[in-house]
Order: C-alpha cells, then sequence, then structure tokens
C-alpha cells in the first residue's frame, strides 16, 4: 500500500507532528504512536479487508462453555449500550458476571478476536456479519441492534467540499468495506455525479472520481488534521474529534440520509443463541442491553462523562468530545454546508433502540450488491435480502426483552403509528 501521508505532495505535515501536538490524538491512538506504526495499521488494514474480509478466520478449538461475558469493542458510542450494561450493573442484576470490556483501536483485529472466541459477545458495524457468515462461513448471530445513526461525514475545512458533488479528486476514508459509512458515502457520491473508487492514494483521478482508502478510526482524525485525507465518515465520537480538534466540518449526518439506520449490531456467537442450555443466559444479555439503551437514551450528559477519560476511561475522549457526540445535534448550527437537511425526521445525533428491522437488513444486503469493494464479492450474488434477514438474525431474545420494556418505542427510530416492529426504509440523499 502506498504511504497514507504521501498525498498532493506539498503541504501534507509530518503525522508524528500532528499526534504530537496534542496528546489527545496520542490518547486515541495509543501510546508510542509514530509514522512507523501509521503506515502499519494502514497497511495491516488495507491487507485484512482485501478479500472482503479476514483472509483466513481463526475458528478457536471448541472449549468448554464460559458464562461470564468477555465483550472486545471498538471505542466509539456505537459500543455505548454494552458499555454501560457492564458497568452500571445490568449484566449483574440478569445473574451474569462480566469482565470489564476490552477496548480494540481497529475492526479487523476486533473480527478476528470474536471469530477465536477471546469475546463472547461484541458490536460489529451492519454489514460484517453478511460476509462473515456468507463469505467466511463463520456461524455469527445478529441478535439486536446497538444503536441507530451516531455516524457522520466530516470534511477539512480548507478542502472547498461544501457538497458530495465537491468530492471529485479527493481521498476519504471509510473504517471498513463492510459498513454502512461505506454505502451511505458512495450512494452521496453517485447521487452528485461522482464514481467512487478504489486505487493508491498517489493514482491520478479523474475530476469526477473520488478515491476511497480504509482507515480505523482512531487514525482518521489525525489523517485529516494531517491532510493525507480529504474527508471521512466514521461513526461518532471521532465525527465530534474531527470538528473539534482535526480542522474538520459536518458534511452530512448519516442519519440525515438514512433515517434510524443501524451502524453497529450486537454480535453473538450462532451457538449461544441455539443451545438449550443457554438460553436463560443469552435472554438475559438481552434483557441487560435493552435496559441500558434506555437508561442512555435519559441519562445521555451522566453516560457520556461516565464513558469518557474523565470518568470510568472506556473511551480515550474528554468528556465534552462524548457529550457532543451524544447530544449535539443542531440544525442552525449545522447550516454551511447543511448537514442536517431532515429535520422533519426528528431524528437526534445519535439513537439507542435494539430492533433489528428487517427492512433496514434486507436494504443493506441489496446495496452493499451496488458498492465499490475489493476482494471476491462473488457471494453477494448469491444471497437474497430475504434470506438474510431470516436467517442473520435471531428475533427471539431481542423482542421478549423490547416487550418487557416499551419505553423503547419511544425511540424517534421506531415507528409512533401502527406496528412498532415493522417500517419503511427512508433513503433520501
Amino acid at each position: 500500500m502506498k504511504k497514507i501521508y504521501q498525498k498532493h505532495g506539498d503541504g501534507v505535515q509530518d503525522p508524528d507532528l500532528v499526534v504530537q501536538s496534542d496528546p489527545l490524538f496520542r490518547d486515541v491512538l495509543g501510546s508510542g504512536f509514530n509514522r512507523r506504526d501509521f503506515l502499519k495499521i494502514s497497511a495491516a488494514t488495507a491487507a485484512a479487508v482485501g478479500s472482503g474480509m479476514m483472509s483466513a478466520p481463526s475458528f478457536a478449538e471448541k472449549k468448554k462453555w464460559d458464562p461470564v461475558i468477555k465483550l472486545g469493542y471498538i471505542p466509539i458510542t456505537d459500543a455505548a449500550a454494552l458499555l454501560v450494561a457492564h458497568e452500571m450493573g445490568f449484566f449483574k442484576k440478569q445473574g451474569i458476571d462480566s469482565v470489564r470490556p476490552t477496548l480494540i483501536r481497529g475492526w479487523s483485529p476486533l473480527v478476528e478476536a470474536f471469530s477465536a472466541h477471546r469475546f463472547n459477545l461484541t458490536h460489529l458495524l451492519a454489514p460484517i456479519p453478511v460476509a462473515m457468515r456468507y463469505n467466511s462461513n463463520f456461524p455469527v448471530k445478529i441478535t439486536a441492534w446497538d444503536h441507530t445513526n451516531g455516524s457522520v461525514t466530516v470534511v477539512g475545512k480548507d478542502t472547498g467540499i461544501n457538497t458530495a458533488a465537491d468530492l471529485g479528486g479527493k481521498q476519504f476514508a471509510v473504517p471498513y468495506w463492510y459498513s454502512n459509512h461505506n454505502i451511505i458515502s458512495q450512494k452521496m457520491m453517485r447521487a452528485a455525479g461522482i464514481t467512487p473508487v478504489i486505487r493508491p492514494q498517489d493514482a491520478k483521478l479523474a475530476p469526477n472520481e473520488c478515491n476511497i482508502v480504509v482507515l480505523p478510526p482512531p487514525s482518521m482524525p489525525p489523517a485529516l488534521a494531517a491532510k493525507s485525507i480529504d474527508a471521512y465518515c466514521v461513526a461518532e465520537p471521532f465525527g465530534a474529534l474531527g470538528e473539534l480538534k482535526a480542522g474538520g466540518k459536518v458534511l452530512r449526518f448519516t442519519g440525515d440520509v438514512w433515517k434510524g439506520h443501524p451502524c453497529c449490531v450486537v454480535a453473538m456467537h450462532e451457538e449461544d443463541t441455539m443451545d438449550p442450555d443457554r438460553t436463560a443466559w443469552t435472554q438475559g444479555v438481552l434483557n441487560a442491553i435493552i435496559e441500558a439503551q434506555i437508561y442512555l437514551g435519559e441519562n445521555r450528559e451522566k453516560m457520556s462523562e461516565m464513558l469518557s477519560r474523565d470518568g470510568k476511561k472506556y473511551y480515550p475522549f474528554p468528556k465534552e468530545v462524548v457529550k457532543r457526540a451524544m447530544t449535539f445535534y443542531d440544525p442552525a448550527y449545522y447550516k454551511n454546508p447543511h448537514a442536517i437537511q431532515h429535520t422533519e425526521w426528528g431524528q437526534d445525533r445519535i439513537n439507542f433502540q435494539a430492533w433489528p428491522y428487517k427492512s433496514a437488513t434486507k436494504l443493506n444486503v441489496q446495496y452493499l450488491k451496488d458498492t465499490v469493494l475489493t476482494g471476491d464479492t462473488a457471494f453477494l450474488d448469491k444471497l437474497t435480502p430475504e434470506h438474510v434477514a431470516e436467517d442473520l438474525v435471531n428475533y427471539d431474545f431481542v423482542k421478549k426483552a423490547l416487550e418487557a420494556n416499551p419505553k423503547w418505542k419511544e425511540d424517534s427510530s421506531v415507528p409512533q403509528s401502527g406496528d412498532p416492529y415493522t417500517r419503511e426504509e427512508l433513503f433520501v440523499v
């Protein structure tokens, strides 16, 4: 892979200087981060996702089942409900022990760790389990949504990007090929007459082409600050961090393109959802997650501080960054460019509700087929959205948990009339 910081030749800052200039970037990326580390991360990410998923999943040998929850997570607000379920004792309330969750800084190592059974509970970008189950033949199950919305497109303030039509000739980062960030971004580009491509960063681009690269979320704000990329689409709070610390501005919130869309889902091993001896355990896990989601929605500021480095240090961000990602969604502020165009949708910057709508899973599969990806994507040709919606997702445990917690219906991603378990997807660029 070409060096991530060799873009345009002039005016590109050394990434070491960007990271060293602000200790927050060092906290986000990990201690001892330097240029060589970043290039290794970028190259490793490209290699790991080059075939669409893991090159060779590390299936662990079958071991005696351990009911203690071992949770791995990326430091994004997508994981908030799982972290709150542990920290606030909601798992323990269900009679389930859990150890302190393990922070992982990129999607590829998290997928590898989960597939190796290092973790028995995690959050994954909604399209990742599609590739795991049908391309890598890994027995993963989606058991709920972790949240809705919660992602953002950030552009450099001096890039001249004010609409998606301005992305021509630019470098654009997404966290993973199999992500709604990639899907939504490419839809926005095409609607504006821009063709998404995947090329080395020093390759010449036509005026109507935008080059897409994959970077781990923690690497995106430093890359934007170093002017090595022009824009990125990512989960919060890396959007808020880009605004506050990396010279970025919000181009569009993803929840303003796809109303109440899934970003991360709750992923579990299929055997934990099928073994009769584990039914009570799995139900308890979902009960705790739903309770945590409702608690989060009602205590956003308090939980922002708890999760931040000023609280229990689940995230390497100060509380003001997490709070912005959890609460700040003001159309009057985000008007240049208009990052919020569908105020009538009544969405928040991030929402927390668990029901995995079949309509959204079907749309994910349909749109994946139209998205530029790397590696072997032939498996997508064989998939039907209807099959994936029925086969990939377990609805039993989450529905039972939701029926015991009717407050979930108050979330703005849930239809406020008719059947709350079905909805029509709104995707408007």
